[in-house]
């Protein structure tokens, strides 16, 4: 067995002002400056990368360039700011990405986290569609376990992000969830859904939310979070 600290890596990192963030075989190099200091800030990233990838060969690892990406995150009305080369990792070229996905949680380059929404309602609905093809097969109880598993656990996963979400990707996702109320109990899309979610014990999508920030908060300050 080959074991291997990542101390050296993360100081590093850190020794060209960059924050560093390591999960399994996947490392995360990220920081921030102000739009005049773009270019000498994407100098700093590339020495950076440069030294983590030699760090990395003379500990007989091995870089993925074909996996690596690029984003550059500002609001819309800076992105014309941002730089468009290409980053060299072993001498092949990254460019730049519109979204990028982290643990799961997809972020856009204007972080309105619009990617995320559309993946998530695109698969929910999926699960859905295929749930309604077995919903006469199963017994009632069951099916909802099944609709929870499937579609509610998706639409739940790392929604603490979507903390302060536009009003429209919050409908997107509040049709998902009415969606699935409606088709627990065999209602037509025009039957209002406030009792159905009421019976079901199902927060609304804005309300999740703030309910997944609020035990993580408490969890934070209790010192009961996940490191």
């Amino acid at each position: 067995m080959f074991v291997i600290y990542t101390v050296d890596l993360i100081s590093l990192i850190e020794s060209h002002d960059l924050s560093a963030h390591l999960y399994a075989d996947d490392t995360q190099v990220h920081g921030s400056c102000r739009p005049a200091g773009v270019v000498p800030f994407s100098k700093e990233l590339t020495s950076c990368v440069d030294e983590t990838s030699g760090w990395m060969k003379s500990n007989r690892l091995q870089s993925n360039p074909d996996k690596a990406e690029l984003l550059w995150c500002a609001t819309y009305r800076r992105h014309h700011q941002l730089p468009t080369t290409a980053l060299l990792i072993d001498r092949a070229a990254v460019n730049t990405a519109k979204s990028v996905r982290d643990l799961g949680i997809y972020i856009d380059s204007d972080l309105i986290m619009r990617m995320h929404v559309k993946r998530t309602v695109s698969y929910c609905f999926a699960a859905l569609r295929q749930l309604r093809q077995i919903r006469r097969s199963v017994p009632p109880a069951t099916f909802q376990s099944l609709v929870v598993t499937l579609m509610l656990s998706r639409l739940d996963n790392g929604n603490a992000v979507l903390i302060g979400l536009l009003a429209y990707l919050v409908r997107c996702l509040q049709s998902v969830l009415n969606a699935a109320a409606r088709l627990i109990y065999h209602m037509r899309s025009a039957y209002h859904i406030t009792d159905a979610l009421a019976s079901l014990h199902w927060l609304r999508v804005p309300e999740r939310i703030e309910y997944k920030v609020a035990v993580l908060t408490y969890k934070v300050l209790h010192g009961s979070a996940p490191w």
